[in-house]
């Protein structure tokens, strides 16, 4: 379990494709490591299998290469991180999962006094569970969705501090980012969805 803020900020040392996968080796400041500990890398949980000063290295099955970015990211490419909750943290953003529910794509990004607006476009299941003022993840950073201004879109607002401390601030029109709906939101939606003679909600 996560909160989705992002502890810090990572670099892909190398990429190594397999018939079982994909093991990312990554470039982290974390300290006391240990194999087998869950680390948010861009929203998605990932096991630490090995570690050493510096870097950590973690496989990426085939089903979680079909729902993410991560059979594209190449040497250099910078990712957000974050450790496994303990308990007594503090609860600073929302309860992650760290299960990504699809990709999405940042349609604008304006930057309006002292925030970033940011529009992505996000794919059906994330859209149903999204509402104005509630929590969504992107990239694995915790966001509160500013509005809903058209169909399949939701609109985000970066502060100064998440635009300089994530990978959101280097994002532009096009790219695209894992999304992780709100966990309550989706449970709500399974549970009205379930009701004998219910549709889709």
């Amino acid at each position: 379990m996560f909160t989705g803020i992002v502890t810090a900020v990572g670099t892909v040392r190398a990429a190594k494709h397999a018939p079982d996968g994909l093991t990312l080796r990554l470039g982290a400041s974390y300290r006391a490591m240990k194999r087998g500990e869950s680390i948010a890398v861009d929203g998605a949980c990932l096991t630490v299998e090995r570690h050493g000063a510096g870097w950590f290295e973690v496989h990426v099955i085939t089903t979680s290469l079909d729902r993410t970015m991560f059979g594209g990211y190449l040497k250099g490419r910078k990712v957000n991180l974050e450790r496994a909750l303990r308990v007594g943290d503090r609860l600073g953003g929302h309860l992650v999962q760290g299960h990504v529910d699809g990709v999405g794509q940042v349609e604008r990004m304006v930057k309006t006094g002292d925030a970033w607006l940011v529009d992505i476009r996000v794919p059906a299941p994330v859209a149903q569970v999204s509402i104005p003022l509630g929590s969504i993840t992107v990239d694995g950073v915790s966001l509160t969705v500013n509005a809903l201004p058209r169909p399949g879109v939701v609109q985000l607002a970066l502060i100064p501090f998440t635009f300089r401390h994530t990978t959101l601030g280097g994002k532009a029109s096009g790219d695209s980012v894992h999304l992780e709906g709100d966990t309550i939101g989706k449970y709500v939606e399974q549970l009205l969805r379930s009701r004998p003679g219910a549709g889709r909600v």
